[in-house]
């Protein structure tokens, strides 16, 4: 039994189970979801140049300087959406249509700091919400090294930048 636990070998009757698991399991509709998934993550990058061309147009803004405000209105929207509950709604049906553009970055960091928010603003809302903003923003600092020192070995694309 203690080899089935680790993954070793199934014993019959758990072999059984699962064979009866899989046979009454309900097909995934995978092109529905494909499908779903694209139609939210192209609405998100269509709200998100329908704003970015707004700053552009309105606020006179290059494309370089109205990306900034744009994707802070994004995060803005979505933690919103979150705190109404909307935003769970839209990636159940959506899934990762939604979690994959920097809106599903910023609903979970709002989810967390919502879900753990009786635990205190350090403890609960702090140390919770960053478990998952840690990890990524190690991440992406040690790849930026990483692709810095790689172009500063390199000397790609320094000329005139320094």
């Amino acid at each position: 039994m203690a080899t089935a636990a680790k993954g070793g070998g199934m014993s019959k009757a758990q072999k059984s189970y699962q064979d009866l698991a899989k046979k009454h399991e309900p097909a995934r509709p995978v092109l529905l979801n494909c499908f779903r998934a694209f139609l939210v993550g192209g609405l998100i990058c269509l709200l998100g140049q329908a704003i970015q061309t707004a700053f552009m147009a309105w606020a006179g803004m290059t494309q370089k300087e109205a990306a900034n405000p744009t994707v802070a209105i994004l995060i803005l929207l979505s933690v919103i959406l979150t705190s109404l509950g909307i935003y769970d709604k839209i990636a159940q049906w959506a899934g990762a249509g939604s979690a994959v553009p920097v809106t599903g970055f910023a609903n979970s960091l709002c989810s967390a700091a919502i879900e753990h928010r009786s635990e205190g603003l350090v403890l609960g809302v702090g140390g919770n919400m960053f478990k998952l903003a840690g990890s990524v923003i190690v991440f992406g600092t040690v790849a930026a090294f990483i692709i810095g020192i790689i172009y500063w070995i390199f000397g790609l694309g320094m000329e005139g930048h320094i």
